[in-house]
């Protein structure tokens, strides 16, 4: 495994490669076409040539398949679990029948039960890093994190992470059990986190974000260039910040930063993580397949300067409107 710069993660003792590998990817998905199809063979070679150069922190979820990412990580990690760090989510309430149900579900019973089958999805006895996916609107988070609190004394999971939370769910949660990671959608086209506040709430509790779609759902890759760039059944075309209201405004800033990384010859996706990373940020772009996986490793060692940060912040100033992430549901899931 060749070295890669390591960061701690919040102030609990979790260690992290600087960049991980998101795999919600790798399978296909009940809710429909997330990303393209799926390639099992390709996807394993990608977590093993990520663990060769260094990146060896994997970011799954119960929902993602259902129950398939996990199974397909536990096959790539076979023999050689205890040199990942895997983190896993749950909160999306998933029946006897491994359906999806769509209601959140942070009850203690719930949380029991779904550790339970991500333990035997990843076949593993731990699950290092163990996130709720979602707030349950109608659960108090004491309740829950008390849960995942139970299972860190267990065993079963090493530290506790929240996704898409508030500063005032999250300092609730950490006066129950410190948090160790808060996961929420973060990139050069989405600053919400830091415009609530919640990134200064998590700098002044010492836990750590992990900034997951950091390349703006593929929008700061550049290789969306016109919406039939999208396949038909690409759930991003549901999304307002691919529709045309702010489609090509948003590609007029994308020009702007390759311009930028030209100039230091990397590519837009590498500025775009790189960026993430100065700021102490763990990212944890999704790909699967090793040529994209070595383009973003490869971010993790450029170096930028004051002047590189100032002129990316001229282009994309902190409140630029570039389209919400989700449709009004799923907005609506976020607390």
């Amino acid at each position: 495994m060749m070295e890669m710069k390591k960061i701690a993660l919040g102030s609990q003792g979790l260690i992290v490669p600087a960049i991980g590998l998101g795999c919600m990817g790798m399978t296909g998905f009940e809710a429909g076409n997330m990303y393209g199809k799926a390639d099992e063979s390709e996807a394993i070679a990608t977590i093993h040539r990520s663990f060769e150069l260094g990146g060896n922190f994997l970011d799954t979820a119960d929902l993602y398949g259902p129950l398939k990412n996990e199974q397909l990580i536990a096959k790539a990690i076979a023999g050689n679990r205890n040199k990942y760090i895997i983190a896993t989510k749950f909160g999306w309430e998933i029946d006897d029948n491994d359906k999806v149900t769509w209601a959140i579900n942070g009850r203690k019973e719930y949380v029991k039960k779904a550790v339970e089958r991500s333990l035997k999805n990843l076949n593993t006895d731990y699950i290092d890093l163990y996130y709720m996916h979602r707030l349950d609107k109608t659960t108090p988070i004491e309740e829950t994190v008390e849960a995942m609190s139970d299972l860190v004394k267990e065993g079963k999971i090493g530290y506790i992470g929240l996704s898409e939370v508030s500063s005032e769910t999250v300092t609730r949660a950490h006066a129950v059990h410190p948090v160790t990671a808060v996961q929420s959608e973060y990139s050069l086209f989405e600053r919400t986190v830091e415009e609530r506040g919640v990134l200064q709430t998590l700098t002044d509790l010492g836990i750590g974000f992990v900034a997951y779609s950091p390349l703006g759902r593929g929008f700061l890759s550049g290789q969306i260039r016109s919406i039939d760039d999208l396949p038909e059944d690409d759930f991003r075309r549901a999304i307002p910040r691919f529709q045309e209201a702010h489609f090509y405004k948003n590609i007029e800033l994308v020009k702007a930063i390759e311009t930028l990384a030209g100039e230091k010859n990397v590519t837009s996706s590498q500025l775009a993580l790189a960026w993430i990373m100065s700021r102490g940020i763990v990212p944890i772009p999704g790909t699967k397949r090793r040529k994209y996986l070595e383009q973003n490793i490869e971010a993790a060692s450029v170096q930028l300067s004051e002047v590189d940060l100032q002129n990316l912040d001229k282009i994309v100033p902190l409140g630029t409107d570039t389209g919400k992430p989700y449709d009004e549901f799923s907005m609506g899931l976020i607390d």
